[in-house]
């Protein structure tokens, strides 16, 4: 089941794209779920994480379709975003938010069912595996493949991801039963790293994302045979 939101406010722009993901779905024996959002407040204040693609109109009433993917993007780095838009520049800046692509009105079905196409296979290329992390007013579900490292202070584990920062109570070693077999390693009593975002060991330290993480004495050596590992499968 592919889940597709489309974010519009013309009647008649969510009817062509609706006809067209049935159309799509016909020739593709794709099984799609659509929901239809008539603006980018509706979408940003029920959002969830629960879509794989959004069809998002650039230019709406209450909150544009850039602010809306940047408000989305602050809690799911993996949704595939699409804009629809009849202006190309503002189309470019939505890969600063990462979009995919973009689709210019008029809407023909061929560049519709094109861009859907990549969408899909993008996702079907994916091994996705996600974390549901709970956070101050919610919760944000997070792709194990966009976490860079989890960093303890005080009571809370700090996710540092793609998408930012997120703040959220735990401990690591809990964090570590979840993430262990998704390629993360503990490099100290505080860190808790993803090897495939180690670009290497520097005086002691893992080199992530240009930040040097310390190695603990007791851990360092455990860290090293499992970056060693995790380089030679990859």
């Amino acid at each position: 089941m592919i889940r597709i939101a489309i974010v519009e406010d013309e009647e008649e722009y969510i009817q062509q794209l609706t006809d067209y993901l049935q159309e799509y779905q016909k020739n593709s024996k794709e099984e799609i779920a659509v929901t239809v959002y008539r603006d980018g407040d509706e979408i940003t204040s029920k959002y969830k994480s629960q879509f794989d693609i959004i069809l998002m109109d650039i230019q709406m009433k209450f909150i544009n379709g850039m602010t809306a993917a940047q408000e989305i993007r602050s809690v799911d780095s993996s949704v595939v975003i699409i804009f629809i838009t009849n202006m190309t520049q503002y189309a470019i800046q939505g890969y600063k938010v990462g979009a995919m692509d973009y689709i210019l009105k008029p809407i023909s079905y061929f560049a519709f069912s094109e861009r859907i196409n990549q969408a899909i296979n993008k996702l079907k290329k994916q091994d996705r595996h996600y974390v549901v992390v709970p956070i101050k007013g919610g919760v944000v579900r997070l792709d194990t493949a966009d976490i860079y490292y989890i960093e303890v202070q005080g009571h809370n584990l700090i996710y540092h991801a793609s998408a930012g920062e997120y703040i959220s109570p735990g401990t690591i070693s809990a964090a570590k039963k979840t993430l262990c077999s998704y390629g993360f390693s503990r490099g100290n009593k505080s860190y808790l790293i993803n090897l495939a975002h180690v670009d290497g060991i520097q005086d002691k330290c893992a080199q992530v994302k240009g930040e040097s993480l310390p190695l603990g004495r007791p851990r360092q050596s455990a860290f090293l045979q499992d970056l060693t590992k995790y380089w030679g499968e990859h």
